[in-house]
C-alpha cells in the first residue's frame, strides 16, 4: 500500500469524527490530511507532505471553517418553555379577579392558575383574558 493511501484513510477517519462532533474544525485537518496525500502521491518525501499537511490545515481553518461555520449552523431562537411561555396567551376568567378581596382564577390553555390584575378593576367570570405577565405561580392579565 503507497503512502498517500495512509493519508486518505487518514482523511476519512477524519471525516467521520467529524460528522459526530459538527464543529467544523476536525474537517479542517481531513482538508490537511488530503493535500498531504496529494503531494505523496506526486512523490515528494514525508517531510514536505508534513508541511503540505500543515499549510492545508491553515488554509482550510482560515478559509473553509469560517464559511462553513456561516453557512452550515443554525442559528438558534429562544423559544420560550414552560410558564413562561403562557405571557401573550388568551383565556378565561373561571373565578371573579377581585383586587379588593385577593381572589381571581383564570383558565390558561387547560390549566387554572391565581390571576391578578394590574389596576383595580374587577374582572368578571366567563370573561376573555390576556396574559401579560408571569410571576411564580401568578398570572398578571389583562382584558
Amino acid at each position: 500500500m503507497e503512502l498517500y493511501h495512509y493519508w486518505l484513510i487518514i482523511s476519512v477517519l477524519l471525516v467521520i469524527v467529524e460528522i459526530v462532533t459538527a464543529g467544523f474544525g476536525i474537517v479542517c485537518f481531513a482538508v490537511g490530511t488530503l493535500s498531504g496525500a496529494l503531494v505523496a502521491y506526486l512523490g515528494y518525501s514525508f517531510d514536505w507532505q508534513m508541511v503540505s499537511f500543515a499549510i492545508g490545515s491553515l488554509l482550510a481553518f482560515v478559509f473553509i471553517r469560517p464559511l462553513a461555520l456561516k453557512y452550515l449552523t443554525k442559528k438558534q431562537q429562544y423559544v420560550p418553555m414552560n410558564v413562561q411561555a403562557l405571557v401573550g396567551m388568551k383565556g378565561v376568567v373561571t373565578e371573579e379577579i377581585n383586587p379588593a378581596k385577593h381572589t381571581g382564577r383564570v383558565a390558561v390553555n387547560g390549566d387554572d392558575w391565581k390571576a391578578v390584575v394590574v389596576d383595580d378593576t374587577i374582572i368578571p367570570v366567563g370573561t376573555n383574558i390576556t396574559v401579560i405577565k408571569q410571576d411564580s405561580l401568578v398570572l398578571t392579565v389583562e382584558c
